[in-house]
């Protein structure tokens, strides 16, 4: 399945223009990671914007959201492994992270959250007023972006990556991208 295929199928299961934009970020980010670790770019970021394309559908019952998913994923002919990356970017199933790939997903996915969320409190609502610093500081506020798991965000380090590094290249990424988020 190519990226043109790939969206078109989120978009035909996704309806929240939000969450496709969080879809968007999650794909920026998994590309960028993939990068930097030598994998396959390709691969990585359709794991990034497919995985939450089963959420219109599972958002009340969250035990059901991403085995949904990665389901549609194996049935749509996607690889196994990115089906597999999906089905476990959801900690309720306390299913194992085995490849780089599930660990890079499980991490993301909170962090688009939360830099998202640092860019529109400030007054330029954009990716490019924000930096490291400014997001390590709002990562230790508890109470900023709490839906943005800094548990979660912190199992960057079964990347052998630093916050700050995690970070900076989801912040990298995403700014990339600043405009499809309407963060420019």
């Amino acid at each position: 399945m190519n990226r043109n295929e790939a969206l078109e199928l989120l978009k035909k299961n996704l309806k929240n223009k939000n969450l496709i934009k969080h879809c968007l970020a999650v794909e920026a980010v998994m590309a960028r990671l993939a990068e930097h670790f030598g994998e396959d770019e390709e691969k990585w970021a359709l794991a990034g914007l497919l995985h939450d394309i089963d959420y219109d559908y599972t958002k009340d019952d969250p035990h059901k959201h991403s085995l949904m998913g990665a389901d549609m994923l194996a049935e749509a002919g996607l690889p196994e492994d990115v089906v597999y990356a999906v089905k476990v970017h959801n900690e309720a199933h306390g299913l194992p992270r085995n490849s780089r790939m599930d660990k890079a997903l499980y991490a993301t996915d909170p962090l688009t959250g939360l830099i998202t969320a640092a860019a529109l409190i400030r007054p330029e609502k954009s990716l490019f007023a924000l930096d490291v610093q400014s997001l390590l500081k709002r990562y230790k506020e508890k109470s900023f972006a709490r839906g943005a798991n800094r548990e979660i965000i912190a199992s960057c380090r079964e990347l052998e990556l630093s916050l700050e590094e995690f970070m900076g290249l989801g912040l990298e990424a995403m700014q990339g991208i600043a405009g499809d988020l309407g963060l420019a």
